[in-house]
């Protein structure tokens, strides 16, 4: 992919380019939400609310990826910690650096929110997108655990 890339925040307008992306990252996953989920995250993101925001990456009008993150408190700090909960890029747009770009801007805006620590998390078997974070960011030795409530 040769055309250049532009990071921006994610508007209300760009629903139609963002849902074939979101399901894409969902399959990749093999997870399913509600439509009323995706409706409800869409507007948090797009709104900005909730302390959550959506950053995309754009080649030639289209979208071609996207982060969401989320400030939140931290008992660690004084300010607050940003969660970058998703990161995807079109399987056809992989390798043009979308992924790095989409990092850099979503620490910036991080930053820019008052937090002084991005985190995020993958699975072990996401090897293409671990060799990326190694680059960007430091492996810590915690482990997640999860309870359904």
């Amino acid at each position: 992919m040769s055309t250049p890339l532009e990071i921006r925040p994610l508007q209300a307008g760009d629903r139609a380019g963002w849902d074939p992306l979101w399901q894409g990252y969902l399959r990749f996953y093999r997870e399913q939400l509600p439509a009323d989920v995706t409706d409800h995250t869409f507007a948090r993101l797009s709104e900005q609310r909730d302390g959550m925001f959506g950053l995309v990456a754009v080649a030639g009008g289209e979208l071609v990826g996207f982060t969401h993150t989320i400030v939140h408190p931290s008992t660690w700090s004084k300010t607050s910690y940003a969660y970058l909960e998703d990161l995807f890029v079109d399987p056809a747009a992989r390798g043009a650096d979308a992924g790095r770009l989409l990092i850099e801007r979503t620490a910036l805006a991080a930053r820019e929110r008052g937090s002084d620590k991005l985190y995020w998390q993958t699975q072990q078997f996401n090897g293409r997108a671990r060799s990326l974070y190694d680059t960007v960011a430091s492996l810590t030795s915690m482990v997640l655990y999860e309870r359904a409530l």
